[in-house]
């Protein structure tokens, strides 16, 4: 809306992460050449941490821009992958034929010959890992064991962990220090300062071709700095709905009572303690402009969609057949809808109606896992999140939707559609919406599902 009001050829402030407007200041540019220096030139295991919204995101996207093509890349974006997922993940990524992977054993042969062949060709697969901070602990055990192979000489698999500061409270647990010496290198991006956060503005407007005096008066800055708390996610949404405001004022000066509007539009939240424990951080929805389909802040309730035990590319959707169908552990059986039901109809019907075919689904069917949502304390963020892929055209007799508790947190599951083999559920696949595949769904087995209930359970 305001691009033409100042001469601008894109957004200058998107949420989403956009290589051209990496920012090199702030020590972000060398800690990227530190990056790339230590995975091409390391053997050990490499993590960074970081605040939600600090730019871990942007990094690790044009980490994966500059690193020599002689290197493989795996990205990983899926923290509640199994031990076993994610061999089998890793397995798809370097395209493994499921008939070499019966068995974790086998699954693990099959990579390290994989690797080996790799490393031949003078190729060096490196496996960067997202929301680390968020895998269950026999994962992040499977990734020490992962670090283990090797040729005579030479390391086969790099590993990279981002995550948020939990990853690094979760680390310094006793039952943790095996995988905790193997990393070598620890990077953190810190919150830009009121200096960093000048340039950075400034940065962001000339990327976007922008070629006046600075926007963003010294006033405004200090506000965005203080209310910001130095993130950079939030100085985008708070300089976004900033120049909005400058626009609707027929000004080309972001002041105090631009800024000031920001701030009362963006309703942020108050951070967290820096010292916390456990990931709980709590953030609105951000909605991409113009689409249909709600993007989520990393932060507070998390969808993520990577493929775990299956890669994602597929489908046509088949009729569940009513015969072949075994019963279902109880675990998997959907909770009763929280007490909030009135303000949840949409969730509350697909949890009821998703009942009768979790108890009776086969071990052997498949479906299409769209999105796990973790620590999902508010059931009106997931509400939301379904209407929105009602909206992308996604057919809502097919979604089904079950709640586990872990721990002392829920955790919702959507899935879709039912199919009698692997090849069919990635067949259907490929036809979802894309905005739906952009969150990466993958296909998956009713075992695997029940499996989890249970392990849910004792949890």
């Amino acid at each position: 809306m305001y691009l033409e009001h100042y001469g601008l050829s894109e957004p200058p402030f998107r949420i989403t992460p956009h290589t051209d407007f990496f920012f090199s200041g702030a020590k972000r540019g060398a800690t990227l050449e530190a990056l790339l220096y230590a995975i091409t030139h390391d053997e050990g295991i490499v993590k960074i941490s970081g605040e939600v919204g600090s730019g871990k995101t942007m990094l690790c996207r044009v980490l994966m821009e500059r690193l020599p093509a002689s290197v493989v890349v795996i990205y990983l974006a899926n923290p509640s992958l199994s031990r076993e997922d994610i061999l089998h993940a890793l397995a798809d990524e370097l395209g493994i034929p499921p008939a070499e992977r019966s068995r974790p054993a086998a699954v693990m042969r099959a990579l390290q010959e994989k690797l080996v062949a790799l490393y031949a060709e003078g190729k060096q697969v490196v496996v960067l890992i997202d929301e680390a901070h968020a895998m269950p602990a026999d994962t992040l055990e499977e990734i020490r064991l992962l670090s283990n192979l090797e040729s005579n000489r030479h390391k086969l698999l790099q590993l990279v962990l981002f995550g948020q500061p939990e990853l690094d409270a979760t680390l310094a647990r006793p039952d943790m220090r095996q995988l905790r010496e193997r990393i070598t290198h620890n990077f953190r991006l810190e919150p830009l300062v009121q200096e960093d956060i000048a340039e950075y503005l400034d940065f962001r407007m000339r990327a976007a071709g922008y070629r006046g005096p600075s926007v963003f008066s010294p006033e405004a800055v200090k506000r965005i700095a203080k209310v910001s708390a130095g993130l950079t996610r939030r100085i985008n949404i708070l300089a976004d709905k900033a120049l909005l405001a400058s626009f609707a004022h027929g000004t080309h000066q972001v002041g105090h009572r631009e800024i000031e509007a920001a701030i009362r539009d963006a309703e942020f939240s108050d951070l967290p303690r820096p010292d916390r424990r456990t990931a709980a951080l709590k953030a609105p929805f951000l909605w991409a402009a113009g689409g249909a389909i709600a993007m989520l802040a990393v932060s507070g309730i998390v969808f993520h969609a990577t493929r775990p035990t299956e890669p994602a590319t597929s489908p046509a959707l088949a009729s569940p057949p009513a015969a072949a169908r075994t019963e279902a552990s109880p675990a998997m059986a959907p909770t009763n809808p929280p007490a909030t039901a009135s303000a949840t109809p949409l969730l509350d019907k697909l949890l009821e109606g998703s009942r009768p075919w979790l108890e009776t689904v086969a071990d052997q069917r498949w479906f299409i896992q769209l999105f796990t949502a973790i620590d999902a304390d508010d059931p009106a963020q997931v509400e939301a999140f379904l209407a929105s892929i009602r909206n992308a055209g996604l057919e809502m007799a097919q979604v089904r939707v079950y709640r586990l508790a872990v721990g002392d947190k829920p955790r919702y599951g959507i899935l879709y559609g039912e199919y009698a083999s692997r090849q069919e559920a990635l067949n259907a696949l490929a036809t979802l919406p894309p905005e739906v595949k952009r969150f990466r769904p993958y296909p998956r087995q009713a075992i695997r599902l029940k499996l989890d209930g249970k392990t849910a359970n004792k949890g």
